[in-house]
């Protein structure tokens, strides 16, 4: 954002404050990009299976013992062993390549583990 306001200011202001409001801008750019490195340095980062493990969906057709399931906005192949039909709220409890292994949500029963 003010890397954009430096620019506007060099060719909108007059020359001896153009450079002075853009020299400005730009010193606002670098803190504001240190302050966001130092800001998300730190944060783990989770890509992939291990943000599916534990999100919650919403059954799309039938699980008997495979349908569907959208699941983070995204539709998926579904497997739940002990069934769910549309509309159910499911977990998913693991992935086993690109089928999600999902149990109704606030079922008891212990997740079952997929080969990998």
């Amino acid at each position: 954002m003010f890397l954009i306001l430096a620019v506007v200011l060099f060719f909108a202001l007059p020359w001896p404050w153009s450079l002075i409001g853009s020299l400005i801008a730009l010193v606002l750019f670098l803190g504001e990009l240190a302050f966001w490195h130092r800001r998300v340095r730190g944060l783990p980062r989770t890509v992939g299976r291990q943000r599916l493990i534990g999100a919650g969906g919403l059954v799309i057709t039938a699980c008997h013992p495979e349908g569907q399931a959208r699941v983070q906005g995204t539709i998926w192949k579904a497997r739940c062993d002990s069934g769910a039909d549309a509309g159910d709220r499911v977990v998913v409890v693991a992935v086993d390549g690109l089928t999600l292994v999902v149990q109704r949500a606030g079922a008891s029963d212990p997740p079952t583990s997929p080969s990998e």
